[in-house]
């Protein structure tokens, strides 16, 4: 999952970004809101995470213009304004969360699992396919009942493809939802991940559909 951060705190969003990749997500970081609104305006994100107090241009106006371009991308608003005015003017005008300073790191990526549920349209913490079982909250999977040791990247594109199992991933979905910036992949990057997870998991759990892109059958 690829997340954009915007935070003009220069110790706190240091601190986020390097936790939240440690918790498996691809984390691209932006320190004022006209960045925020740019990176937003030409690139896709699977969830933002945006404070308020931004300068050049205000958090609620990144996202009152992401909205307005009809960008349906999870916002979690992360601020120190904890007044309930602010919290509904916040959730009024586009966000999915909103969560006060400061914040525990546990507490934020449990929040980013949920509203990738919702917006996935799916209500249960696991992901499972016949005896393949995923936890994104414990980061493990299962198979048969047995632990299956995957690298990171390998999990982060296990999850994407079954949370959308039934539906065909293209090769540019996939790559910006694995990588951020400066962090380019080799050309093949993305055939190694699938033969490793077809070698760990199965050689029938992933479907390549040639000149397309790759796809789990629901």
């Amino acid at each position: 999952m690829r997340i954009l951060l915007v935070e003009d705190d220069l110790q706190l969003g240091d601190g986020l970004m390097v936790g939240l990749r440690q918790a498996g997500f691809a984390v691209d970081w932006v320190r004022d809101g006209h960045a925020a609104d740019l990176a937003l305006s030409t690139e896709t994100f699977d969830l933002v995470v945006l404070d308020l107090g931004l300068p050049r241009l205000s958090g609620m106006e990144v996202l009152k213009r992401a909205r307005d371009r009809g960008r349906t991308t999870p916002v979690l608003i992360l601020t120190a304004r904890d007044a309930t005015g602010d919290k509904v003017s916040g959730l009024d005008a586009g966000a999915d969360d909103y969560l006060v300073k400061p914040i525990d790191l546990d507490e934020l990526t449990a929040r980013i699992r949920a509203l990738t549920r919702r917006s996935a349209g799916r209500a249960a913490p696991l992901l499972t396919r016949g005896n393949l079982a995923l936890d994104p909250a414990a980061h493990s999977v299962t198979l048969a009942g047995q632990p299956v040791d995957l690298a990171s990247r390998e999990f982060s594109l296990l999850q994407m493809l079954l949370e959308s199992a039934g539906r065909v991933l293209t090769r540019s979905q996939l790559e910006q939802s694995l990588y951020g910036w400066g962090d380019e992949p080799d050309s093949n990057a993305l055939e190694v991940h699938i033969h490793h997870l077809r070698r760990k998991l199965g050689s029938e759990l992933i479907r390549t559909l040639r000149g397309v892109g790759y796809t789990i059958p629901k």
